[in-house]
């Protein structure tokens, strides 16, 4: 069978043929064509992304202008097609911007800037517009309105997917109740089998978004979320990159652009947390890569050791011999003073003395002498290079070494450096030596030399060694040179660098996590955290966790999962995402929930939320889903869930064993009675005070009222371990006249007698104050459990 691709090659011409079949294509046709990408797979779940590009939107856009976000959502059931209504009250939309935003795939204010932000790319919205046009062929309906603007402007527009611009069906002013805001009404193909998929996500906004109003009405219900709190998200400024998050064509294209021409000035000028020390450091890291290091030898350190002296006299020529002896002495004395020397640090030596002895005399002392006068020095110094290398080899490996074979090695060592040489090289050329030189070992001398001890050998002798004096290249070298390029990325990461500032994150807090889930959920128990700042990929992140439980929360299954990254809830792909590979691995069964098989989700009525603040979240997939499973955010969002749940451990703790106590007393409660009525009866004694004996062995406080003749006595008795800090209050119908500690509030028609004791362990206070004999009295204790707490009264 002959096939199209057979054929290739055996016409003049294909080459041609093929080359005028293949085009570029657009962004918005490549996802017309792959619309699940960006969550628009299905009826059911495309309507709910396009709600959340939506409010996602409408939230950015008031908070950038500093508006307390009221959004209406509504969505109407169609015979065909549903209709999707987003309305916000945010800074509106200039005419001329109004078509890209909507209308062009990847046009956006956010991608390039370093802070947190909901939105990046510029998809979402327009990517909800060519879903829309996909499925029912209507434009978009968009209205909106600045608020220095007398009209609104309208516009009915759809994407030209071949383009990748708006096409504008209907453009006109309008009138519009709102003072400032944006309204976009989409018509598509949908349904509502996602209904608790979309619920949840306008609950779960109102949870992590406390200063926003949501409003959500379809077909079957009508949701209202009031704001919790008028204080808007901090503000967050834009950060420039930090140096351990730049990747090597990032880099080289930055070394291209940058205004600098140095090296130093580059770091300053590009990069976050780089000042002069930094710049310095990163630069001494570049040129040990970039030059390498010079080995240091130790030099002779008495005249008689090697006759150094005798060494630079002979070279040093066509000089008297005072100014010669004079030079030969001073160079011979600086060298002493050093316990190692490399060839550039005696380079400097010869170089200053050579000044002064010819400032000096008057004598003139060239280059070729200075030269000689070096290498014959250089030669003397780094003679014996095998006992140097012996030590330094001796030093780094175990004592189990035989000395014979530590001799060998150096042995073998000295020979890869040779002489007359300036001995410089790089660490990784330097591992290479200690390979060499150990393979041969082992192979000549039956001798064991394992990577530990290369390791140890190599690090040992790049200590030794010297940084070079050498200017680093320009930038523009480095922009040229990719091996360089790569060095300067090396040293920048084995820097250590403070980590990037936070001012580009604008967190929740623990105070307003935990305020989010009052006002959501009806629990007996809420505890937040929000962990400090950590960095990934040079970009900064925090993560943020919150816990509620008890109370009204469904029982009998998994516990609720929420996860948000800045502030946006992610409904699906729960399984793909960190955040849920986290809480699974968390051992709950030590906080005090049930985790059958000791893995998984945990049981029980409870809400774990779990906020990941960045400027830069690594989602899995365009559609914005699921985070990745990054070791570092990984181990955050473990210690913020972990900080939350400690406080929820502390609490199961106490309540259960306020139950026990409360079955305790109960028992007793039911005991008491009958033996007192009995001893009242044996010893014919009045009946005990049974609710102060029960308050003395349960070691409660003990409440207990006296009147008599209008004077009415309250004795606070503590039986506790602990001091007791109260909050009294004798609520009376007639006014009374309290003793000078209490405070006293009318009404309508009551009198608020208050306190605020302090009861010591084992000690007892007491209130007073008279009233009438006719009025009523009701006490309330605050400050204390009530399962710690006896009022006989």
């Amino acid at each position: 069978m002959t096939t199209y691709q057979s054929q290739l090659g055996e016409d003049e011409g294909i080459a041609e043929e093929l080359a005028e079949s293949q085009r570029s294509i657009s962004i918005a046709e490549f996802f017309e064509k792959n619309k699940h990408m960006l969550g628009f797979d299905s009826g059911a779940r495309g309507l709910v992304t396009a709600v959340k590009e939506g409010v996602d939107n409408s939230l950015d856009a008031c908070e950038e202008a500093g508006i307390l976000p009221d959004i209406y959502v509504e969505i109407q059931e169609g015979r065909d097609y549903y209709t999707l209504v987003i309305e916000d009250n945010g800074p509106g939309i200039t005419k001329e911007q109004i078509p890209k935003v909507f209308g062009k795939l990847l046009y956006g204010s956010r991608f390039h800037k370093r802070e947190q932000n909901r939105g990046q790319q510029g998809i979402g919205i327009s990517a909800a517009v060519l879903y829309s046009q996909l499925t029912s062929g209507k434009p978009a309906k968009i209205t909106s309105r600045t608020e220095n603007g007398e009209q609104a402007q309208y516009f009915e527009l759809i994407v030209d997917t071949e383009t990748n611009e708006p096409e504008i069906s209907t453009e006109k002013p309008t009138e519009w109740d709102r003072p400032h805001g944006t309204r976009i009404e989409l018509e598509m193909e949908a349904n509502m089998r996602a209904r608790q998929q979309l619920h949840d996500y306008i609950k779960h906004t109102a949870v992590v978004n406390p200063h926003a109003r949501l409003e959500l009405r379809e077909p079957q219900a009508e949701f209202k979320f009031e704001r919790a709190t008028d204080q808007l998200p901090a503000e967050t400024e834009e950060i420039r990159p930090h140096p351990h998050g730049v990747e090597l064509g990032t880099l080289i294209k930055m070394a291209e652009e940058t205004d600098s021409y140095s090296l130093s000035g580059f770091m300053q000028g590009e990069f976050t947390r780089v000042g002069q020390k930094t710049a310095d450091s990163v630069i001494d890291a570049f040129n040990d890569r970039y030059y390498g290091r010079e080995l240091r030898w130790r030099p002779p350190q008495a005249h008689e050791d090697l006759d150094t002296e005798s060494e630079i006299v002979e070279a040093v020529a066509n000089k008297s011999a005072e100014v010669t002896a004079e030079f030969a002495a001073e160079v011979v004395d600086r060298i002493a003073e050093h316990e190692r020397l490399a060839h550039h640090e005696l380079t400097t030596i010869v170089e200053e003395t050579a000044d002064t002895i010819q400032t000096g005399h008057g004598t003139t002392f060239g280059s070729t002498v200075r030269e000689k006068a070096r290498d014959a020095a250089w030669a003397a110094i780094s003679e014996e290079r095998e006992a140097d290398l012996y030590e330094l080899v001796d030093d780094a490996t175990t004592t189990r070494k035989d000395d014979a074979v530590v001799r060998g090695m150096a042995e073998r060592l000295a020979e890869k450096f040779e002489p007359g040489e300036s001995h410089r090289f790089t660490e990784e050329e330097l591992r290479r030596l200690v390979d060499r030189a150990a393979d041969m070992t082992e192979e000549r001398d039956d001798a064991t030399f394992g990577d530990t001890a290369r390791e140890n050998i190599t690090e040992a002798l790049w200590e030794a060694a010297a940084r070079v004096p050498d200017d680093p290249p320009q930038i523009t070298e480095v922009a040229a040179d990719r091996d360089a390029a790569s060095e300067l990325l090396e040293a920048m990461r084995e820097t250590d660098i403070i980590s990037p500032p936070t001012d580009c994150l604008a967190p929740i807090t623990a105070e307003l996590v935990e305020a989010g889930l009052r006002k959501e959920y009806d629990a007996d128990f809420y505890a937040a955290s929000t962990r400090d700042a950590s960095v990934h990929g040079g970009d900064p992140f925090i993560v943020e966790a919150g816990i509620a439980y008890g109370g009204e929360l469904e029982d009998g299954g998994k516990a609720d999962v929420m996860r948000f990254a800045n502030r946006v809830p992610l409904v699906y792909q729960r399984g793909a995402c960190a955040t849920t590979d986290v809480l699974k691995d968390i051992g709950w069964r030590n906080y005090g929930l049930d985790q059958p098989g000791g893995s998984g989700l945990p049981d029980g009525p409870a809400v774990i939320m779990v906020h990941i603040a960045s400027t830069n979240v690594p989602f899995t997939s365009e559609s914005k889903d699921a985070v990745a499973n990054v070791p570092e955010i990984e181990h955050e969002i473990e210690l913020a869930v972990r900080e939350a749940a400690r406080e929820l451990k502390s609490f199961l703790k106490k309540r259960r064993s306020m139950e026990q106590r409360r079955q305790k007393q109960d028992k007793l409660a039911t005991i008491l009675p009958e033996m007192a009525e009995k001893l009242a009866n044996v010893t014919g004694n009045d009946d005990l005070d049974i609710d102060g004996t029960l308050a003395r062995i349960m070691n409660d406080v003990l409440v207990e009222r006296h009147r008599e003749n209008g004077a009415v006595e309250l004795t606070v008795e503590n039986n506790a371990d602990t001091n007791a800090d109260l909050e009294i209050t004798e609520i009376v119908t007639d006014e009374p006249d309290p003793d000078g500690e209490a405070q006293v509030v009318e009404m309508d028609g009551e009198w608020f007698i208050k306190w605020n004791p302090t009861v010591d362990s084992g000690d007892e206070r007491t209130l007073t104050y008279e009233v009438s004999e006719s009025a009523d009295a009701e006490v309330a204790v605050e400050g204390i459990e009530e399962e710690k707490l006896t009022i006989d009264a």
